[in-house]
């Protein structure tokens, strides 16, 4: 009798254990991660702290996607993506530049080499891994660059009038902005984070002007993280709804290369230093959900737009979704996107999943510059009512509906 209620038992416990655990021995979620420094070996200005790409592949439920995260301004490359997305077997691979303005482009075939190579290093030491995510707010470190003036006009921070100083050295936080970070936390089956992604949504241009190489705030916070966690840890900074968004921490930079001035790099470490600190809480706290089912589901569209004011201007832009364990979701949006499509990727995932937002990221089609909102298109300012090739208005929402409507899709939530 005592042997048939061990058994009974046993077969209780079991039952419950792979009722909790669906996934365990059916599917993974594998990742794979690499760093490798790409400051020009040449460059044209003094280097003063180093360049890096950083590489994750991720893998689950037949599909295999990676992000490619530049310590660049920009960065697109039809015939690298194809390679890349051939050779490594993706459905996508997605460029993510951190629009750092002091950074330097190395040469072409060079940097290729670079970025193949972090790809190899990444491919080669996959790990079955847990998934988790989330937001942290905290005070904000960056304001909105468009401030609506007296006149009914908004006009760049870099202007001055009666009531406002130029490049806001009174750090009045002017709006909107997202004052969150998001992460998304990779760690191994021991429970040991591997991998980073810090999402936050601010140019990287602290110094205006360093006429020196820098990864600005971002390779400070990206350095600060990854030294929190002993360097066994790779961050990757994805760029968020920048596209309006300016830092707190402002020096008006250097007249050019022989100023004798030195850029302020305190306030670049104390922006990055305070960006990091949150990063690690919440890190910290972030812990996988014992009931996913490890699973990748990307869908990637396409609209066409023509130019505001040059209507010969063609834009063919693309953007994607995607869900990871039908938790977290993320809009891949290229070009500078305005900090509303942000804010309202956010609201509509919620409180459903865990949403991102990834701007500056670009796996195709034309990099469409400035995406302003139709109202900061109204008011006007750079990159929203003048600026290079402006795209046509309504482009951004489009865009976003468009996003939507794929994501809902994409899940089966739509009636039949």
């Amino acid at each position: 009798m005592k042997t048939h209620g061990f058994l009974a038992f046993l077969l209780v416990v079991s039952s419950y254990f792979f009722s909790v655990h669906p996934a365990m021995g059916a599917e993974q979620l594998r990742a794979g991660t690499a760093k490798v420094n790409i400051t020009p070996p040449k460059p044209r200005y003094p280097v003063h702290d180093s360049l890096y790409v950083r590489t994750l592949i991720l893998d689950a439920g037949g599909s295999r996607i990676a992000f490619v995260a530049l310590d660049l301004g920009g960065y697109t490359n039809i015939p690298l993506a194809e390679k890349i997305k051939n050779g490594y077997q993706l459905k996508e691979v997605y460029f993510c530049p951190q629009h750092t303005h002091s950074s330097e482009t190395a040469p072409r075939e060079w940097l290729e080499e670079r970025i193949l190579s972090a790809m190899d290093k990444a491919a080669e030491n996959m790990f079955e891994a847990r998934i988790s995510g989330g937001h942290r707010y905290f005070p904000q470190l960056s304001f909105n660059r468009l401030i609506l003036r007296d006149d009914g006009r908004a006009r760049e921070s870099w202007l001055g009038d009666e009531h406002y100083r130029a490049v806001n050295p009174e750090r009045i936080p002017h709006g909107p902005v997202d004052n969150a970070v998001g992460v998304i936390k990779l760690e191994d089956l021991s429970g040991k984070p591997r991998v980073l992604i810090m999402n936050y949504a601010c140019h990287p241009d602290v110094a205006w002007n360093n006429f020196e190489i820098s990864a600005d705030y971002v390779g400070y916070a990206t350095r600060y993280t990854e030294e929190a966690f002993d360097y066994t840890v790779n961050c990757l900074f994805v760029q968020g709804g920048g596209g309006n968004q300016a830092p707190l921490f402002k020096d008006g930079g250097r007249t050019g290369p022989d100023d004798p001035r030195p850029s302020n790099y305190d306030l670049i470490d104390r922006m990055g230093k305070l960006l990091s600190i949150e990063t690690v809480k919440l890190a910290k706290e972030l812990y996988p959900n014992p009931y996913d089912v490890p699973d990748i589901k990307v869908k990637t569209d396409s609209l066409h737009f023509t130019g505001r004011y040059d209507k010969s201007l063609q834009y063919n832009v693309w953007f994607s979704a995607i869900s990871i364990n039908n938790r977290y979701v993320i809009a891949t949006v290229p070009g500078e996107p305005f900090i509303k499509f942000q804010i309202d990727w956010k609201r509509d995932m919620q409180p459903y999943s865990i949403p991102f937002f990834f701007g500056y990221t670009w796996n195709g089609g034309k990099w469409p510059i400035y995406l302003p909102d139709i109202r900061s298109a109204a008011y006007g300012g750079y990159g929203a009512d003048h600026g290079p090739d402006l795209i046509e208005i309504g482009a951004g929402e489009r865009i976003m509906d468009k996003l939507l409507e794929t994501y809902y899709q994409m899940i089966g939530v739509f009636k039949q």
